[in-house]
């Protein structure tokens, strides 16, 4: 047996075992061990920079894209909304032991549907050592123990994330392997994870497209698949200019390197000429590159913006960067069409004020969230008022959309009888 197997083996029994005691853990338990592992991040926040620093420096010198690196980057900001994502889930009502319906069968049976953990959570992840946080929380609150396999470029900063987290749960009621990190040291404890059905319930993938397909094809254990985030926001003939411009500008520009940023954007012909200039000129301000086909080379030769001729591949692809790919559409039917095609199913935005228009946009679209005159970038689990999120699925089963802490149960039905027995 390998040293990854081994590892991972004699790691996933632990979160098994600990699974049990956890389930029986209450809310207020579960609560303040939040909060105690909210207090140990501030605390721990100098150790954890220094970490961070490392990983950084070792990312730079590798040449690792520059998206990439601002995922894996902390400060103090950011692990101050760190340790403000735990205590927020602490406030969220607890899903375990939720009645989902009750009723009585003419048996004289009494049938309960309630929620339940899933038991063991492993999630694999790339350079976003913020899951490593997110996630933690939230299974536990759910009542979930996690296994967290990060990449290694974030390797210093997940095992000291991981260190001081595990000292506030040793402090708390609630099992300290609730929480435990898979190493990173080589891809054969990916392979492990993915082979061990009957000690890990299910597994989540949290990365890029060859990570989330990987995960998918091999696992034995059952995935709830995240998708990549190839976003349009269509600009309908309806839509009123100002909140169109502020809305396309903020879908790109607010933060590149996320699944949630907008990639391609759509213009309705009968607006085109007045709209594409202002919309043109917002982009050139903030810097980004129009990727276009042959009804915006003018537009963008007028206004003088960095422009690269479309291929099949911008319209598909996931820029990370400040890129976006953009045509005129001669009507919402086409538009319908083009984001049918190269949609990754994760987040599309109209901005319309016809209910026409927007009915049909909803309505049509295969997507797990549809946005109606707001920025692709609120596709977001704490924008949801979900606390945190553990990724945005992009399946149809179990859960879709931004995952917070009820699509991190199952229900069990419990049925109570007085002697019954079938005849």
């Amino acid at each position: 047996m390998s040293i990854e197997k081994t590892e991972v083996t004699t790691l996933a029994q632990a979160a098994r075992n600990a699974a049990r005691e956890l389930a029986n853990c209450t809310r207020a338990q579960k609560d303040e061990a939040l909060n105690l592992m909210a207090k140990e991040i501030i605390e721990g926040s100098n150790e954890i920079i220094l970490a961070n620093e490392i990983d950084v420096s070792n990312a730079v010198d590798a040449k690792i894209d520059s998206a990439i690196i601002d995922r894996l980057t902390l400060n103090e900001s950011r692990i101050q909304a760190l340790a403000d994502g735990l205590t927020e889930i602490a406030k969220l009502n607890d899903p375990v032991g939720e009645v989902i319906r009750e009723f009585n069968v003419a048996s004289g049976l009494r049938i309960t549907q309630r929620r339940v953990p899933f038991g063991v959570v492993a999630v694999i992840y790339e350079a976003r050592p913020n899951v490593t946080v997110d996630t933690a929380g939230l299974t536990l609150k759910s009542g979930n123990c996690a296994l967290l396999r990060g990449s290694a470029s974030a390797i210093n900063t997940n095992t000291k994330l991981v260190e001081i987290m595990r000292v506030a749960l040793a402090n708390s009621r609630v099992p300290e392997d609730a929480i435990q990190l898979v190493s990173a040291k080589s891809h054969n404890s990916v392979t492990e994870l993915l082979m061990a059905r009957g000690l890990i319930d299910v597994v989540i993938p949290r990365g890029g497209s060859a990570l989330i397909e990987k995960v998918v094809t091999e696992s034995k254990v059952p995935v709830i698949e995240t998708g990549v985030g190839n976003c349009h926001v269509y600009i309908d003939k309806s839509a009123d200019f100002p909140k169109a411009i502020a809305i396309a500008v903020n879908s790109k520009v607010q933060r590149v390197s996320v699944c949630n940023a907008a990639e391609t954007i759509l213009i309705h012909s009968e607006i085109a000429a007045q709209f594409v200039p202002k919309l043109l000129e917002a982009f050139a301000r903030e810097g980004v590159t129009i990727h276009g086909d042959d009804s915006m080379i003018a537009y963008a030769q007028a206004a003088g913006i960095n422009f690269e001729l479309a291929t099949d591949s911008d319209w598909a692809d996931e820029y990370y960067s400040l890129d976006i790919a953009a045509r005129v559409v001669s009507d919402l039917d086409e538009a319908l069409s083009h984001i049918q095609k190269w949609s990754t199913g994760h987040t599309e935005a109209i901005v319309a004020t016809d209910e026409k228009a927007i009915s049909r946009f909803t309505s049509e679209l295969d997507s797990a969230v549809v946005m109606v005159n707001a920025s692709t970038r609120f596709t977001d689990g704490s924008e949801f008022g979900f606390g945190a999120e553990i990724g945005i699925s992009t399946q149809k089963l179990h859960a879709r959309g931004p995952m917070g802490l009820q699509e991190l149960t199952t229900s069990s039905y419990v049925v109570v009888g007085d002697g019954h027995t079938r005849h």
